[in-house]
């Protein structure tokens, strides 16, 4: 047992929705996080790039969709540091329009528990326009 404050390992079942987020991706949330990770590529603000190279857009960028998920399953837990694996790969890009914006919902799943080591993996369903922007999202945690 650990003392941080994260869930009970007992408290959860395989197919429990542990968390639930829906939230909206803006332009202006591209600028910021393009400024703050230093990943500049046009395609994440200049619609005329982004034509020039296939895209239908702007979209969003690949690592910010991951974050902002696994962030969801972060503040499930409680504590990063019950955090103990982390993957993904990106299946379809976010296009985020001039003047709105694209909604993102992300649900969080158990999809496996270890009763020798009392983790689980969590599965992290992202959806974008109806699509699923994120393939095999997921997240191991140590539980208490």
């Amino acid at each position: 047992m650990n003392n941080w404050a994260v869930p009970a390992f007992d408290d959860v079942s395989v197919g429990d929705v542990v968390a639930q987020l829906s939230y909206e991706v803006t332009r202006q949330d591209l600028v910021r996080y393009a400024g703050a990770s230093g990943d500049l590529n046009p395609i994440h603000f200049n619609d005329a790039f982004a034509h020039s190279v296939g895209l239908d857009g702007v979209i969003a960028h690949g690592m910010h969709t991951m974050g902002r998920a696994m962030a969801v399953a972060e503040q499930w837990l409680g504590d990063q540091r019950a955090v103990v694996d982390i993957q993904t790969r990106f299946a379809r890009p976010i296009p985020v329009p001039a003047l709105a914006s694209a909604v993102v919902e992300v649900t969080v799943t158990v999809g496996a528990r270890d009763e020798e080591l009392r983790r689980v993996r969590l599965d992290i369903t992202v959806i974008s326009g109806g699509v699923k922007v994120l393939a095999k999202a997921q997240m191991v945690a140590q539980l208490a």
